[in-house]
């Protein structure tokens, strides 16, 4: 399998701090869908500014680290065909803990170490993933024994029954049709190769106000080969896999293990729309009440403003921001 793209943010130098007082901690962030880490540059770049300008974090050293989940680049697979179909949710899971296993600090006199604790950042879908990924490292801790996985800001994360959300319900429609979901592709494919590039161009970039830099990655991947199809049939699966919650009796365990074993208490974060059309209401207001019970290790925010689900074509220095202040509270004091 080809190496994934990525973006990746070094630290920058610690003034007055020994590389044995300061930590090391990687923020590896996990994409929505579709998987193109391109898209978060803007949020990355801008979150990388306001860390170095914090002062109460000056004695630890921030990676920042972001990839694109599989099958969003035709260059990163061989072409997809009635054997060989686009990767689900299980196979993206996977893919991601590869990445994350393989990062080490990449410079410094502790070049080539395991990070000493690792921040997961998920958009959308992207947290499910993260917050499977806490889950299997509790229960087979020893598979990969160098991840240190201490805290999670999950954005707009799409949790569990995302088929019931405005957006969902749609796309789970689409999928139990017969006959259309399985070649949902092919009619959009279509249409997309028969739209000329220029006019492709004006429809994103006027019609759907999308701006310059994502509006051409959106353009890209529209005509990409296979970009669009791995994207619905992601997107389906993701109506079969993400259903009720599951994490009560699995995920909040890590805390209690942690504290017994002295270790850190890994910290969330939960910040929701709050008005998200991939996002029940209903289901997001019962998963907010069973984590009241959680409020020393569980940030739950929901947004006062208009900050849509696909915060990074327009709002992300917004969030940039805001995840900025909540790295400082999770790291400052520790």
């Amino acid at each position: 399998m080809a190496t994934p793209y990525f973006l990746t943010y070094p630290p920058r130098q610690l003034d007055g701090t020994t590389d044995t007082q300061s930590r090391d901690v990687l923020i590896f962030f996990i994409s929505g869908n579709p998987g193109l880490i391109d898209y978060y540059e803007p949020f990355m770049s801008t979150l990388r500014n306001h860390i170095d300008e914090e002062s109460s974090l000056q004695h630890v050293r921030f990676q920042i680290y972001g990839q694109d989940l599989a099958g969003f680049r035709d260059d990163d697979h061989e072409p997809f065909n009635s054997k060989r179909k686009p990767h689900d949710l299980e196979y993206q899971i996977q893919h991601t803990l590869k990445g994350l296993e393989r990062q080490r600090i990449e410079s410094g006199p502790r070049s080539g170490s395991p990070y000493d604790e690792i921040l997961l950042i998920g958009h959308s879908v992207g947290s499910y993933i993260a917050l499977e990924l806490f889950q299997r490292h509790h229960r087979n801790p020893d598979s990969a024994s160098h991840l240190n996985l201490t805290s999670g800001i999950h954005l707009f994360p799409t949790i569990n029954n995302i088929s019931n959300s405005s957006n969902g319900w749609k796309m789970d429609m689409l999928r139990r049709t017969p006959l259309l979901g399985d070649n949902a592709y092919r009619f959009a494919q279509g249409f997309l190769r028969l739209c000329p590039q220029p006019a492709l161009k004006w429809i994103v970039h006027n019609v759907a106000g999308i701006p310059a830099q994502n509006g051409d990655i959106t353009v890209q991947w529209l005509k990409s080969r296979d970009g669009v199809w791995q994207a619905l049939h992601m997107g389906m699966d993701e109506m079969k896999v993400i259903g009720e919650d599951q994490w009560d009796d699995e995920l909040w365990e890590i805390a209690h293990d942690a504290e017994a074993q002295h270790k850190p208490i890994p910290k969330f974060v939960f910040f929701f729309g709050k008005d998200d059309e991939w996002v029940a209401k209903r289901h997001r207001d019962e998963f907010i009440q069973k984590r009241q019970k959680q409020v020393e290790r569980t940030k739950v925010v929901i947004d006062d403003g208009d900050i849509p689900h696909a915060f990074c074509i327009h709002h992300s220095e917004t969030v940039a921001e805001k995840v900025s202040k909540w790295i400082g509270e999770m790291y400052s004091k520790r």
